[in-house]
């Protein structure tokens, strides 16, 4: 049976590369975007969208209006959400914007899909900077997950993260690297029009892009 496989895409950086990265390699037919009422959602869309038409691949949009409904984090609600500089950032600023279970509920969706339609793999843009707030984006994460699939599931699909050893730095060498189109990326929590340049996930994205000696793109998503 031919391998194919479905990715969490959320339009930001992460996803974005690890799409590039293995689109041909494990047949990447589907991307699931979850819409559960965050401030940039509609961007999230848009940029997942033209991701998904630049890769050829099918786009599904989840609605998950319930989430909204039990979480108080600063992305959904009217909380202001964390800005600064990276060493401001820290366990305060992820407490802000924890959404209780959501790596492991987008999986579960994933793992239901992967289930009815027989695909082999789910990719996620887990990674070792975030891994480092976020226990959701661990290895031990993933394997667990992985271990709950062989119970839980017929098809028993693995879960990927290719960037799973890798910091931002690294997310951004990959990237031009591998000609992966960056202007393509939407990696802001706010919900205006650019990138807001001062969230967490922005700083992170801009400083990676300045220590790749890289000012296309960022001029492109942050001037």
């Amino acid at each position: 049976m031919k391998n194919k496989s479905i990715i969490l895409l959320s339009g930001g950086l992460d996803s974005l590369v690890s799409l590039g990265l293995k689109k041909e390699e494990l047949n990447i037919e589907l991307a699931l975007t979850f819409d559960y009422g965050q401030k940039a959602v509609s961007k999230e869309i848009e940029a997942s969208e033209k991701i998904c038409k630049y890769y050829d691949i099918n786009h599904k949009v989840i609605t998950l209006e319930w989430l909204k409904n039990i979480t108080t984090t600063s992305l959904v609600s009217d909380k202001e959400i964390p800005s600064g500089e990276l060493p401001d950032f820290g366990d305060d600023s992820a407490k802000a914007v924890w959404v209780p279970n959501r790596n492991g509920l987008f999986l579960n969706i994933a793992g239901c899909y992967a289930d009815s339609f027989g695909y082999n793999y789910i990719i996620i843009g887990a990674n070792k900077e975030e891994g480092q707030t976020f226990p959701d984006n661990t290895q031990e994460f993933i394997d667990t997950v992985n271990n709950e699939f062989d119970y839980s599931t017929k098809v028993q699909p693995k879960v990927v993260a290719p960037l799973i050893n890798c910091d931002k730095n690294d997310i951004v060498m990959l990237a031009l690297k591998n000609n992966i189109p960056l202007e393509l990326t939407r990696s802001c929590y706010q919900g205006g029009e650019r990138h807001c340049g001062i969230c967490e996930s922005c700083v992170r994205l801009k400083n990676a892009l300045i220590k790749n000696h890289d000012t296309k793109y960022t001029k492109i998503l942050f001037e």
